[in-house]
């Protein structure tokens, strides 16, 4: 029961009190001349007894929405913490404090919000900050924070929301000032909401505040509005350098395979025709050493046997031939002279 509610029942039972107050006058002054008793209607101490006990039963019994936890102090001491639904509490004893510990809540830094919803004006005093090689960021962030511990959300810390807003402002600062300012506006915003994140609740764990540091979320990095058009160049630069890795990585992964390739498919046709090579070789020595060991069994018929062969082979690749003896009277065919060669061996 809050202070409305009592003053509401306060005022309703004085006005019994009246109500009855004259009723009782009017009877006394009818049986006793005016000097009767102002409560003889005892009537007014059944409706006072009732009034009590519907105040005590309201306050007796409070409600906690599902988004809240409610914070329970006996005579000022913390009692318990509870959950969303019907509760009992001892009226004038206990005392319930309702927090929305299941909503998540959220800080703008550098901006505020505009009517719709979307970011509005920019803030420069918070958001301009000095990055570690001397250099100056526009740096625009929200924090998402939920309540973790209600007890120690409400008296632990007296200011909550602004609490969070100087921590976070003096951490984003911190981790801001130790990155170049080419890190901040390109590849290290992740690392910073990261360490941001970490820095911020290791602080407010210090604190005891009872607060969760959901997310950090870095909303808008840019560099100042005197200097913007020098970093849009070297940001176009940048980006033109790595179009031209990419293309050049492309083109090696491109060449680079099927060269080596054409030199994998080179050597094994070297090795192929080596060992082709070889093989003959060692075919043809192993031919000769065979030929070798006839001819040294019977030389002379061995060489016109090798004559004999060779020269079919000469002639087998002759279309017409003609074969010239000076003790010939004529023109022999070169099949005669084989035939006479043959008989000879024989």
């Amino acid at each position: 029961m809050d202070e409305n509610d009592f003053n509401r029942y306060k005022e309703k039972f004085l006005q019994v009190v009246r109500e009855s107050g004259q009723g009782g006058g009017k009877n006394g002054s009818g049986g006793g001349g005016g000097g009767g008793f102002p409560f003889a209607n005892y009537t007014v101490f059944y409706i006072v007894g009732a009034v009590i006990l519907l105040m005590l039963g309201t306050a007796s019994f409070y409600t906690v929405q599902p988004d809240e936890e409610g914070v329970v102090v006996r005579f000022g001491r913390y009692l318990s913490t509870s959950q969303p639904g019907l509760h009992f509490k001892i009226p004038l004893v206990d005392k319930v404090y309702k927090v929305q510990a299941k909503r998540r809540q959220e800080e703008v830094f550098g901006y505020r919000r505009s009517a719709s919803g979307g970011t509005g004006r920019s803030v420069s005093e918070e958001s301009l900050m000095l990055t570690g090689d001397l250099n100056l960021a526009d740096v625009q962030w929200m924090v998402q924070y939920e309540i973790s511990d209600p007890w120690k959300f409400l008296f632990r810390v007296k200011d909550v929301p602004t609490t969070i807003r100087d921590v976070s402002m003096s951490v984003m600062r911190r981790v801001v000032g130790d990155e170049s300012v080419s890190d901040v506006l390109t590849t290290g915003r992740a690392a910073i909401s990261l360490g941001v994140k970490e820095l911020m609740q290791e602080t407010l764990d210090q604190y005891d505040a009872g607060i969760r540091i959901v997310t950090v979320e870095l909303q808008s990095v840019t560099p100042p509005e005197q200097v913007k058009p020098a970093f849009n160049d070297v940001n176009a630069a940048k980006q033109e350098q790595e179009s031209a890795i990419n293309r050049a990585e492309r083109e090696y992964n491109r060449v680079i395979p099927e060269a080596r390739g054409r030199a994998e498919q080179t050597i094994a046709k070297a090795e192929a025709f080596a060992i082709r090579v070889v093989n003959r070789a060692k075919g043809n020595a192993e031919r000769f050493e065979s030929v070798l060991t006839e001819y040294k069994k019977s030389p002379v018929i061995t060489r016109h046997r090798m004559y004999i062969e060779t020269m079919e082979d000469i002639f087998h690749r002759l279309d017409q031939y003609t074969l010239v003896d000076e003790s010939a009277k004529g023109l022999l065919p070169v099949y005669g002279e084989l035939k006479t060669l043959a008989k000879k061996k024989k």
